[in-house]
């Protein structure tokens, strides 16, 4: 009874975290571009080459923004990221962009390493920081800024949905965590008041960045993205959500690319919020019917609340998948397996600590200062792994 009882919990969260997710849409303004608009630098690390790399870039060369400067930076002379850079600067010679290839490391996070060798750089005071894997609209920068300058904001972040390069099954499971589980879950926490900063995006100014540490206070931390939220939540700031929707390319090729990525994200979000990630198995309402109707396999009242609870769940996530853009239907058969899934990598990210990150292999801990003391190192470095897929 006490896994039906969490099943239909989690069903009634889904219905909850659709509504949130369709009204933040719904309510999606065009802003327009105005003179008087402060100048941004974009941050742009990137490592190698990814699905889609060039139309994720190429969106932010589109931008409906009066005056903006994009620095990429790789770290090495060699990365095929620096051809593509080389092509948006042929389509878009109007464009202020600037590459930085320094391949000097100060800590374990290769990412914020990258992005300390390219904060020289940055010509203007407001910096977006946003991954290499990042799809945005045209008026992206006019809402994040907008955002960020309201009173008591010092961090704006942006909400993301999963884009499959193509749709290849692991691809669309992926996309089905992040669209049907992450998402409403974000958007859910912060109606509850909760505030995350996610990596898709990090907008704040060199002097909130310098006052909280600058990058090198974030160079140990595998989430790089939630300490920086701390340390800026710590100044009594707030963590604004700008009013527009991201996306992050789903680039797995393989059962095995799915499962090391879900297990890095697992064992970081683990150790960040140990709790609210036990927690946040409601959100397996099919996983807990389903241990329902094992546990009770004569009786017919278990399997006839799986099966509704299946419906159910398959009609949120549909509007859900069409709300972002999503328009296949094989995720919709096979949400349960999802679930299941997704139960077993969360079991897995209990019993471990490795996470392999961008051909770099770490440990991530059980535990992050809290943002009012010191920063110490979050993660140690191992030995050299496979590259992550993002």
């Amino acid at each position: 009874m006490a896994c039906a009882l969490i099943g239909v919990a989690g069903c009634v969260q889904a219905a909850v975290g659709t509504f949130l997710v369709t009204r933040f849409c719904a309510r999606e303004r065009k802003a327009r571009p105005e003179a008087g608009l402060p100048p941004v630098t974009i941050l742009k690390p990137l490592h190698g080459d990814e699905p889609l790399l060039e139309e994720a870039l190429e969106s932010f060369c589109t931008l409906n923004y009066p005056r903006f400067q994009i620095v990429f930076g790789v770290q090495r002379a060699n990365d095929p990221a620096i051809a593509l850079v080389e092509r948006l600067r042929d389509r878009h010679p109007d464009i202020d962009m600037t590459l930085v290839v320094n391949g000097a490391m100060h800590g374990e996070n290769r990412k914020v390493s990258n992005l300390i060798n390219m904060l020289p750089q940055a010509s203007h005071e407001i910096l977006v920081v946003s991954d290499s894997d990042i799809h945005v609209g045209p008026d992206y920068l006019n809402q994040v800024v907008t955002a960020l300058t309201k009173a008591g904001v010092g961090l704006v972040t942006t909400l993301y949905a999963g884009l499959p390069a193509t749709n290849t099954l692991p691809r669309l499971l992926s996309a089905c965590q992040i669209n049907h589980n992450f998402l409403p879950g974000v958007l859910l926490s912060r109606y509850l008041g909760r505030q995350d900063c996610l990596g898709a995006t990090m907008a704040l100014t060199k002097t909130t960045l310098g006052e909280v540490g600058g990058f090198e206070a974030l160079v140990s931390h595998v989430a790089d993205d939630a300490v920086l939220g701390r340390l800026v939540r710590a100044r009594g700031e707030e963590i604004g959500i700008a009013g527009c929707m991201t996306w992050t390319t789903i680039g797995e090729k393989t059962f095995s690319d799915l499962l090391n990525h879900e297990l890095r994200w697992g064992r970081t979000v683990r150790a960040l919020a140990p709790g609210g990630y036990l927690a946040s198995s409601i959100q397996l309402p099919l996983f807990w019917l389903t241990v329902a109707f094992l546990l009770q396999p004569h009786a017919a009242w278990p399997l006839s609340l799986f099966l509704c609870g299946w419906a159910f769940r398959a009609v949120c996530a549909f509007i859900m998948d069409r709300t972002v853009g999503q328009r296949s239907l094989l995720p919709l058969v096979l949400l349960p397996f999802r679930d299941w899934l997704s139960a077993a990598i969360m079991a897995g990210s209990m019993t471990g600590t490795r996470v392999d990150w961008r051909g770099h292999t770490m440990h991530v801990t059980p535990h992050i200062p809290p943002p009012s003391t010191p920063v110490t190192p979050m993660a140690t470095s191992l030995s050299p792994g496979e590259r992550r897929v993002s």
